[in-house]
């Protein structure tokens, strides 16, 4: 019988789970997600939703009782209370596996002692310990907040030593780490996905191109030899073994000039770098997701079509509602906003996928194109 999907938040990704999840109607009967915005993106598509804080401990027991199984798009959810869930609700991935994501030092630490590659790094249990910790790294080194910190927010880069002390107090009464800055050429993902029977299936490393600790832009496949690739896919494939539970999940690299591969973060979710495989790909992210939670063979990653992601971020400039985007129809031009109801510096509202459908592999020709449809959008007042 079709199950009832329950999801830990209901912003964009959640929105997107829910669309594919109605192409799966014969596996699927009903999506519900937790999330604190009333009437959010994936209720806007058709999920059902219960109001409420993603570590509301009630709210997440609400969920469980509505569900089949659940899932989540965002790494803030109560994991000691998902732990707790009894059958016959599953929880994917495994609630032990968010627990150890949540934290990045526990994150680095549990890498590192599975032979992953990681940079560098040190906790930190006061301003004593930075400023003497600090040397082994040397300057420039980030500084991050252990939890509850994405897209660069709980990052601090300390250039020199006059920082320390108003650096380590941007952070103060929250668990810290220090990490050693990588000197590296490129960031690289790969949106990985385990299902319940532990089969694994890896999508082509892709290159992401940020711009002030926000993804920007994200070209599939990444310029890079094939030996890297190939050794970027082993290490997710890898990561994806000693981690437990099914699910897709991005997989965030660096790739240094000598080569190297080192993990920065995993997302134990889907993942911004893999809104291009809702055109490029054989099976979209979010469907794969859906599948390894289900226990489904998972579908196939290949890549049908060169792409480029660009995010349509809000502008610096403004904030408040909006009037509604679109773009001319152009051939190869997808874009997908989030139904969000209100702008603001910097927030994800949408992103615009670039597919080259006559297969000229001409990558350059693709970012351009996606810079131009993205300078097309105007926020407009309401």
């Amino acid at each position: 019988m079709p199950k009832i999907l329950g999801i830990i938040g209901g912003g964009q990704l959640g929105m997107m789970l829910t669309e594919a999840a109605k192409n799966l109607p014969e596996y699927i009967s009903k999506v519900i997600v937790l999330d604190p915005t009333k009437n959010c993106p994936a209720a806007r598509v058709g999920a059902e939703q219960i109001v409420a804080d993603f570590k509301d401990k009630n709210a997440i027991v609400e969920l469980s009782i509505q569900s089949d199984m659940i899932t989540y798009e965002i790494e803030s959810g109560n994991s000691e209370v998902l732990e707790s869930l009894k059958a016959p609700v599953s929880v994917n991935p495994s609630p032990a596996t968010l627990r150890i994501i949540q934290d990045k030092f526990t994150q680095k630490t549990f890498l590192k002692k599975n032979g992953i590659p990681v940079p560098e790094f040190l906790q930190i249990e006061s301003l004593t310990d930075l400023k003497e910790k600090i040397p082994t790294f040397g300057y420039p080194v980030l500084l991050k907040a252990r939890r509850d910190a994405y897209d660069g927010r709980g990052n601090f880069k300390i250039e020199n030593y006059d920082q320390v002390e108003s650096a380590y107090k941007l952070f103060e009464g929250r668990h810290m780490m220090i990490e050693k800055q990588v000197d590296f050429k490129m960031e690289v993902s790969v949106i990985a996905a385990r299902n319940t029977i532990g089969d694994i299936a890896t999508y082509p490393v892709v290159e992401n191109i940020h711009e002030e600790n926000i993804l920007e832009m994200t070209i599939a496949p990444a310029r890079v030899d094939t030996s890297i690739a190939k050794n970027a896919e082993n290490i997710a494939k890898k990561t994806m073994e000693v981690l437990h539970g099914a699910g897709v999940f991005g997989i965030e690299m660096f790739v240094t000039h000598d080569n190297q591969i080192l993990v920065n973060e995993i997302a134990p979710r889907v993942h911004n770098s893999g809104h291009h495989t809702l055109q490029s790909s054989d099976t979209s992210q979010f469907e794969q997701h859906l599948r390894a939670i289900l226990g489904l063979q998972l579908g196939s990653t290949r890549l049908k079509h060169y792409a480029v992601m660009h995010n349509v971020l809000g502008p610096k400039d403004f904030s408040g509602k909006y009037k509604p985007i679109t773009l001319e129809n152009k051939e190869g031009v997808y874009l997908k906003m989030y139904n969000k109801d209100e702008a603001k510096p910097q927030r994800k509202l949408g992103h615009i996928n670039i597919i080259d459908l006559h297969d000229t592999q001409d990558i350059d020709m693709l970012i351009a194109k996606a810079k131009q449809a993205r300078n097309a959008i105007k926020f407009e007042p309401l």
